[in-house]
């Protein structure tokens, strides 16, 4: 009896030290993620908001403050990070209480699908309905659980929403065989005004390109055109649709980091003040010059993925 009440305790001082140990190795191995940003000293954790033109956090409060003096606001985002899209609809509510005529603009969604975002904001399409007008799912690709927040402030405060892209179609024709390889009603699309004389953002791209390379797609040239009729497409849709009243603008962290994407074409064509906040996930680095402020979020939810056409089938 004796000798199995001593194995008994042995198992249990085992398993106690098992659990112990365990959570020593877990501790060990998720380190709290710091972030860096390059000629501003220290590490910030998420949750952090820098203001790059002091180089010090700043308060939210004081943040919104600054962000209502401006027209336009650019909010990027890492498309899979639902904390970014929770952060874009958190900026979004406070705006609008401060600006009731508020606009949004998301790359998410072309020019000509205009009256189906009118219809959504007016509160005439469901869901499912909406989807399928706008193609989400043929075009965007990423789950619509992403940005059903946004959407659905939008479409209950009846916010101006605004398809800022090109349709979707037009970039990979551009990639390929240049703009001389579009037709004549793809080309309509093309801005008659475009900078492609940036070297800093040339730069930038070729960085990219070096590490995204897609077979059938080798010319660097072609993706450098793709990228600024991109860009200037969604920079024209923002001066057009920049009335009296203020716009927010959500698009990919590429799109507006150093401002060289849509941020300075847009200024380009109406002179309007504007902001960047780019969302930087803990552990990555950034640069001070990337943004007006730098706001460190968690890391990105793995789950959710861009899929291909016709592959991905829409939670019921």
């Amino acid at each position: 009896m004796k000798k199995k009440l001593f194995i008994c305790k042995g198992l249990v001082l085992n398993t106690l030290c098992a659990y112990i140990l365990m959570g020593i190795w877990g501790c060990a191995v998720t380190p709290k993620r710091m972030t860096s940003i390059k000629n501003i000293p220290g590490s910030f954790d998420k949750g952090t908001i820098i203001s790059t033109q002091t180089g010090q956090p700043v308060s939210f409060e004081n943040f919104l403050v600054d962000l209502s003096r401006v027209r336009v606001v650019y909010i990027g985002e890492t498309h899979t990070n639902q904390s970014h899209h929770d952060i874009q609809l958190r900026v979004i509510k406070e705006l609008f209480k401060k600006h009731s005529g508020l606009s949004v603009g998301m790359e998410m969604f072309d020019r000509s699908y205009q009256p189906i975002l009118d219809l959504w904001t007016a509160g005439k399409l469901d869901q499912d309905t909406f989807l399928k007008k706008a193609h989400w799912y043929a075009n965007w690709r990423f789950d619509f659980d992403l940005y059903r927040g946004i959407l659905d402030f939008i479409k209950a405060q009846q916010i101006a929403l605004v398809g800022l892209n090109i349709p979707f179609h037009i970039p990979p024709r551009i990639a390929v065989g240049g703009i001389e390889n579009l037709s004549d009603a793809d080309r309509a699309y093309v801005p008659a005004e475009m900078n492609t004389s940036d070297a800093a953002h040339r730069a930038y791209l070729k960085e990219v390109f070096s590490h995204h390379r897609i077979r059938g797609r080798e010319d660097f040239e072609n993706f450098y055109m793709t990228q600024c009729v991109w860009e200037e497409v969604m920079a024209e849709s923002v001066a057009m649709n920049l009335k009296e009243h203020p716009m927010v603008v959500l698009a990919g962290n590429g799109h507006i980091i150093q401002k060289f994407g849509i941020p300075n074409r847009a200024f380009r064509r109406t002179g309007d003040a504007f902001r960047t906040v780019l969302l930087v996930s803990a552990g990555n680095e950034s640069e001070r010059s990337a943004a007006d402020y730098i706001w460190i979020t968690p890391a990105g939810m793995q789950r959710f993925h861009r899929t291909l056409p016709g592959k991905f089938r829409p939670p019921s």
